[in-house]
């Protein structure tokens, strides 16, 4: 059974985790206290020592960074609760964070427990890290979060020319000429990106469409980026290509 405390400035989303926790967790997490300011949620931290905590991302005027950052040695795991946009939310999870998004979803908080077995207590605090990136970039200049080896990337979104699919890689091709390879789908890169102008113009290729130079016509036709790269159109997305350039 693992100890668990909520940290959350809003009484009726605490109600609404303990609820589907009692639920559907009874046998695995037992909610062992709930704060709703962060002084009182490291308080409720030394009082009993938990093994996980439901940590919201704003609480009142502070955030639950400030809480870990105060708190002293983390020797818990963490599941953040946040309000963020549809973007952040991309992003952290692409990152493989921790997180429930509010008002909290059965399936997502299934998902969040499961993934704990697979989530060091050490990557507590990388985790912070990368939402708190997130959070702090949201009104800037839009960015992802890429896992490579033992580092994370914090990647400018109009840096990338294009992605390209091989299997479950993604070789990501930056505009100064240098590459990223991620263990991750193109389809992973594609709900991210989308909203961004991106389009995928072919299965193995996802580009920026401010790169794009020139289209060549044909069955499907290739495009040209500004670097010289000629890519394939293939013939099913041909039409939806054009529209989007077309809005673009």
């Amino acid at each position: 059974m693992i100890r668990a405390i909520i940290v959350d400035d809003e009484q009726h989303c605490i109600d609404r985790l303990n609820n589907l926790l009692a639920n559907n967790h009874a046998s695995e997490i037992h909610i062992a206290g709930a704060a709703q300011t962060v002084k009182d949620g490291i308080r409720l931290i030394k009082d009993q020592n938990p093994e996980l905590i439901f940590l919201d991302v704003q609480i009142h005027d502070r955030t639950g960074f400030d809480l870990l950052r105060e708190c002293g040695d983390v020797n818990f795991k963490v599941i953040f609760t946040t309000a963020y946009d549809k973007f952040a939310i991309q992003a952290i999870k692409f990152s493989a964070i921790g997180y429930l998004l509010k008002p909290i979803d059965e399936d997502d908080l299934k998902e969040a427990i499961a993934k704990l077995n697979h989530t060091s207590i050490t990557d507590t605090k990388a985790m912070a890290a990368v939402i708190e990136h997130n959070r702090n970039t949201q009104s800037k200049k839009k960015k992802i979060t890429i896992p490579s080896g033992n580092e994370l990337i914090f990647l400018d979104i109009d840096e990338i020319v294009r992605c390209h699919s091989d299997i479950n890689y993604t070789t990501i091709f930056k505009s100064d000429k240098q590459k990223i390879v991620v263990a991750k789908t193109l389809k992973e890169f594609e709900e991210l990106l989308t909203e961004h102008n991106f389009f995928r113009v072919h299965n193995s290729e996802l580009i920026n469409l401010a790169y794009i130079k020139s289209y060549n016509k044909g069955k499907g036709g290739s495009v040209i980026l500004n670097d010289g790269t000629e890519l394939e159109v293939s013939t099913r997305r041909k039409d939806d290509f054009l529209k989007r350039m077309a809005e673009y």
